[in-house]
């Protein structure tokens, strides 16, 4: 048996309209993963950076606005690159959740019209599922594997042993870790509010000019927090505002060198402990390591990560670089397993705004004031 399927996948659940295609080979009855030959087709995404770079941060209204004008664009753009009609289109992937419920609608009503007008399945994706994918679309890693997804609005080691079966051991209690970086390249006044800003004036500071505190890494789990470490920075900015009426170059390069070194001293550590408890769930003896996320095009965690594993004999993988942040073509591949796997949506399809990972994992519920992050 040989048959080909070709998924569309349309992600626009924060601030990037992006619209993915893909194309599947099935070789065998079972249609398991190990029997998916897989060819990356074409990818268009449009970032919104420009709109919201004198926000400080993504701005929602603004955000849902500007994927609703640009994603019949995208669309277009991806089918011309893959020199394709829409119908030869198989199935329709779209993100249904998590992320800003504007953004989430302007993607389903889309893929809603494109399902309606052509009679092609529709499948809802759970855009954490397509983060969790992407090390075995882009590596064919096999499961089971640990995967820190590590971005602007989430921070979670997951373990990953097929679609459906994705253990949360350790999320964020607190902020995000994109998010912290994005806050501090805005409390220090950088030229553009984001986290490979403050990379790049990293490479020319000092990161042992400032001693900044690592919540939690004595806690003997792999939940991790950013909220002190944020504040530290914050009043350390403060402190030097008031003894020099400002900030110079040098003290915005340390900063950001002395942050940096924080977080990859936090990330190494949760991480050996995610490795630790991953262990005793895996039967395999040869453990394998993922990273994804805006986190992970972070030269110095990467590069960190991968010499942990090293250390400890773990397999480690990464995306490439434009496939680390959210992306349609991770939402292809994942909506893909799902509709091989026997589920798809239909017309009744809604945003989930919050959708965690593993619904019956006590970590998704009741802790800190909003709830853990998704």
């Amino acid at each position: 048996m040989h048959k080909s399927i070709i998924a569309l996948g349309i992600e626009s659940s924060c601030d990037d309209t992006s619209i993915g295609i893909i194309k599947i080979d099935l070789k065998d009855e079972l249609f398991t993963a190990e029997g998916l030959t897989l060819e990356q087709m074409g990818l268009v995404t449009e970032s919104q950076d420009k709109l919201h770079k004198d926000y400080g941060g993504v701005v929602p209204e603004i955000a849902a606005r500007a994927h609703s004008e640009r994603i019949d664009v995208c669309f277009k753009e991806v089918l011309e690159q893959c020199n394709l009609e829409l119908d030869c289109i198989d199935i329709i992937c779209v993100t249904a959740g998590p992320g800003l419920i504007g953004g989430l609608l302007s993607g389903i009503n889309f893929a809603k019209g494109l399902a309606f007008s052509t009679g092609k399945p529709l499948i809802g994706v759970n855009h954490l599922i397509g983060h969790a994918l992407t090390p075995q679309m882009t590596d064919s890693l096999s499961y089971p594997y640990l995967i820190l997804l590590a971005s602007g609005g989430h921070c979670q080691y997951l373990a990953v042993s097929g679609v459906n079966k994705i253990e949360r051991l350790g999320t964020t209690i607190d902020d995000a870790p994109g998010e912290v970086f994005d806050k501090v390249a805005k409390m220090l006044g950088l030229p553009i509010f984001s986290g490979s800003e403050v990379e790049k004036y990293a490479t020319k500071g000092n990161k042992n000019r400032f001693s900044f505190p690592l919540p939690l890494i004595n806690k003997n789990d792999c939940d991790l927090s950013f909220s002190g470490l944020k504040s530290s920075v914050r009043r350390q900015v403060d402190r030097l505002v008031e003894k020099q009426s400002g900030l110079y170059l040098h003290d915005q390069r340390d900063i950001c060198a002395s942050f940096q070194e924080a977080m990859k001293l936090i990330f190494e550590n949760k991480t050996k402990k995610a490795l630790e408890l991953f262990s005793k769930i895996s039967s395999d003896k040869e453990m394998s390591f993922s990273l994804a996320g805006g986190v992970a095009a972070n030269k110095t965690i990467r590069d960190s990560l991968k010499g942990l594993c090293k250390e400890l004999n773990v397999h480690f993988s990464a995306p490439p670089i434009a496939l680390c942040t959210d992306n349609g073509l991770m939402i292809a591949y994942a909506g893909a397993q799902i509709y091989l796997g026997g589920s798809e949506d239909n017309m009744s399809l809604s945003p989930r705004p919050r959708w965690p990972i593993d619904m019956d994992n006590q970590k998704s519920h009741g802790f800190g004031k909003r709830g853990r992050k998704v």
